[in-house]
């Protein structure tokens, strides 16, 4: 019986500073992030500006993280000197704790996200993770398309959080959004002309050279961040 949780945190920088000390930290945080007790996999992540523009927005940091049960990351977050470092260094976090329903694909030539057997019927919501590495001759074809792609993300009333990150800028993106509920993600993917006319482009051209997509359910979120209201049942 699998135990294991995913959290994906969120990091804002607030001045110069700060973000230099971010972007430094892509690198030296591998170091103390091997160390960490009962994490099974993790992903440094930078952010995109909004609506997935592959510009940088160096304001805004993630931290995906797998972990072998929820008492190993309550732990980091409550005591790892790691984790104290990006609070005095940010001004807000918020935390995603999240329960693999599926995934499919891999993600750095693994598939981390073991599906669990301990989901709440009750809970309706639904997060999603896709990543992908992109060829280097498609990446024009790629970010050419994508603002036609996301044209009906933007104010969909069922759509509640949504970022792009990556672990490198244009060549290794990824996207994470909390849902209402499975029905409002299946409306958008299979019924949105613009979403469904991308999933062919990719299945024609091939654009990609590795690819995940994961759902999640969301049962919790910790922290704030500015423009987000964490949904009732999530709150503890």
């Amino acid at each position: 019986m699998s135990q294991q949780i995913t959290t994906l945190t969120f990091f804002k920088y607030p001045n110069l500073t700060e973000k230099l000390w971010a972007f430094g930290m892509m690198q030296f945080a591998h170091s103390p992030l091997k160390k960490v007790k009962g994490l099974e996999f993790y992903k440094l992540l930078g952010s995109g500006k909004k609506n997935f523009d592959p510009k940088p927005d160096w304001s805004v940091y993630g931290l995906l993280q797998v972990w072998e049960n929820e008492k190993a990351a309550k732990d980091f977050f409550a005591h790892s000197k790691l984790y104290v470092r990006y609070q005095n260094h940010t001004t807000h976090q918020l935390t995603f704790y999240l329960k693999s329903i599926k995934a499919h694909g891999q993600w750095s030539k693994q598939n981390p996200f073991e599906e669990s057997d301990d989901l709440d019927a009750s809970n309706e919501m639904i997060a999603v993770i896709t990543r992908a590495t992109i060829k280097l001759n498609m990446l024009k074809k790629f970010w050419d398309y994508v603002p036609i792609s996301q044209k009906d993300l933007v104010d969909n009333p069922s759509l509640l959080f949504t970022a792009g990150v990556g672990e490198r800028p244009i060549t290794q993106m990824a996207t994470f959004s909390l849902w209402n509920d499975a029905r409002a993600l299946k409306k958008f993917a299979y019924r949105s002309q613009n979403h469904r006319h991308a999933v062919q482009q990719t299945q024609a051209l091939q654009w990609y050279k590795e690819e995940m997509f994961t759902r999640f359910q969301p049962y919790k979120i910790t922290g704030e961040w500015e423009g987000f209201e964490i949904p009732k049942g999530l709150m503890i």
